[in-house]
This record gives C-alpha cells, sequence and structure tokens, in this order.
C-alpha cells in the first residue's frame, strides 16, 4: 500500500517527534511516499527545489498514493490543498485532530462526507485510528 502522509511542514516543527512517530508506525502497513517530512533536515531540502517542483511532485504522490492520511493539528493551506486534490481524486482520506489547544477544526474537513476525522491526544490513539482505518482499505 502506498500512503502519502502529510502535515503542517513549514509551522509543524514542533510536532516533528509526533509526526515521525507516526511515519514509522505507518511504515508497518505500507511504503509512505512522503516520509522526508519528518526530516529535521527539511529547511534545507526545500532550498534545492521550486514551489513549483513541490507541487508537482506532491501532487503526483497524491495520484500514486492508495490513501492519504494527514495530521490537521495545525492549520495549513498547502495541506487543506492537498486534501481537496484527494477528495477530487476519490482517495481514501483519514484526517488525524489533536484538539488540545482548545480550537475547533474547520466544518469544511470535519464535514466532508469524503474525510473521516479522528481526534487523538497520544501517539497510541493516532497509532489506533491509522491501523483502524487502513483495516478498511
Amino acid at each position: 500500500m502506498k500512503i502519502y502522509f502529510a502535515w503542517s511542514i513549514r509551522w509543524g516543527r514542533e510536532l516533528q517527534d509526533t509526526y515521525m512517530a507516526m511515519i514509522e508506525y505507518l511504515h508497518q502497513h505500507g511504503e509512505v511516499l512522503t516520509e522526508h517530512v519528518g526530516n529535521q533536515y527539511l529547511s534545507a531540502l526545500w532550498e534545492s527545489m521550486s514551489s513549483r517542483e513541490i507541487h508537482d511532485r506532491d501532487l503526483a504522490w497524491i495520484m500514486e498514493a492508495d490513501v492519504v492520511i494527514a495530521d490537521v493539528t495545525i492549520t495549513s493551506l498547502g495541506v487543506w490543498y492537498e486534501l481537496g486534490r484527494a477528495v477530487e481524486l476519490h482517495k481514501p482520506i483519514l484526517c488525524l485532530y489533536n484538539p488540545e489547544d482548545g480550537k475547533s477544526l474547520s466544518a469544511m474537513i470535519d464535514g466532508s462526507p469524503s474525510i473521516i476525522v479522528k481526534n487523538y491526544t497520544t501517539i497510541e490513539e493516532a497509532n489506533l485510528a491509522m491501523a483502524e482505518f487502513l483495516q478498511t482499505i
């Protein structure tokens, strides 16, 4: 199974350890096309690619993926764009959301019939949500 994992790369670096744990867990279920998002040196990788190259590469990965899993705890226009494209491509989508900060998830994500949303507060809860989702695919 090919998995596209998305999260707020530019604004979510403080949750990098959480995302790395999620990526490691997803490796048990298939190929994570976007495992680079957990790389602590990601800023240097950005500098070597134009915005167009990043867009085209990531869109190609979304098209190649069997499923899309996104952490939407931190608002990201890029992730929401990716989710919109995944919906358009009829990909199975799981969004993980940690509500601990007291913010509400956008109704456009939470209310979409094409997106499964699961809340989590621990990595164990996130892993369980991902396992249950992947078992349905």
